[in-house]
C-alpha cells in the first residue's frame, strides 16, 4: 500500500474519532469537533508536505498535489459534516 493511501486512511479514521467524540461531548459538539478535525488535519497534512520537501527532497510543486489529495479526501467529508451541523445549530 502506498504511503499516501495510508495517510488518507489515517485521516479518515481520525475524522471518525473526532466526530464520535463530538457526539459524546454536547449537542453542538459535532460542529466543534469538525472544526477541530479540519485544523488538526490541515496541520498534519502540511507537516507531511514539509517532510516531503525538506527531508525527501521533493520540490514544493511536486508535493503540492499530494498535499491537496491528502487533505481533501478526509477534509471534504469533515467540511460536509461541519456544514450540516452548522445548519442544524442555526435557528430558521
Amino acid at each position: 500500500m502506498s504511503r499516501t493511501l495510508v495517510i488518507i486512511i489515517v485521516g479518515l479514521a481520525l475524522a471518525v474519532v473526532f466526530l464520535l467524540a463530538g457526539l459524546l461531548v454536547r449537542p453542538l459538539g459535532v460542529k466543534r469537533a469538525a472544526e477541530d478535525f479540519l485544523l488538526v488535519w490541515f496541520a498534519l497534512a502540511a507537516g507531511n508536505l514539509a517532510i516531503g520537501v525538506f527531508e525527501a527532497g521533493y520540490s514544493f510543486a511536486e508535493e503540492l498535489p499530494i498535499f491537496l489529495l491528502i487533505f481533501a479526501v478526509p477534509g471534504v467529508p469533515g467540511f460536509a459534516v461541519w456544514l450540516l451541523a452548522r445548519n442544524r445549530a442555526t435557528p430558521n
